[in-house]
């Protein structure tokens, strides 16, 4: 089950999530005290932004080995990606809007269970290199 590729490849996903959750973050302030965008719009498109660069990296870094296709695969990176902007959205507004959370600490806890929603789904479901 764990062995040192899958440890590799889950630290490589992880850095790489890092970086990527780092740009969704800037973007979200951005987009919020900047644009003044609704907040929970503002982190829809702020983590599709972000989801776009970590498909690149993830795709020539991460999981590589896949015989998936680019085009699918982004397809169904992006697919994952939309369940996690489900995730992210619903939950924004209820930290936010019912526990009246402020936005970035809000994401920043719902991070990692989207973080691990992403990097599952990728791994088993498109990518296909788990256990390898």
């Amino acid at each position: 089950m764990f062995n040192k590729k899958s440890i590799t490849r889950f630290g490589k996903s992880f850095g790489v999530g890092l970086v990527t959750f780092a740009l969704d973050l800037a973007l979200l302030s951005l987009f919020i005290d900047v644009f003044h965008l609704y907040y929970v719009v503002a982190a829809g498109v702020a983590f599709v932004i972000a989801t776009s660069l970590n498909y690149v990296i993830s795709r020539r870094y991460v999981f590589t080995g896949s015989e998936r296709g680019v085009r699918s695969g982004y397809l169904l990176f992006l697919l994952i990606g939309g369940v996690g902007v489900l995730i992210i959205t619903t939950l924004m507004y209820v930290l936010v809007d019912v526990f009246a959370f402020h936005y970035l600490i809000s994401r920043i806890l719902i991070a990692g269970v989207v973080g691990w929603w992403n990097y599952l789904m990728n791994l088993h479901v498109n990518f296909k290199v788990a256990g390898t």
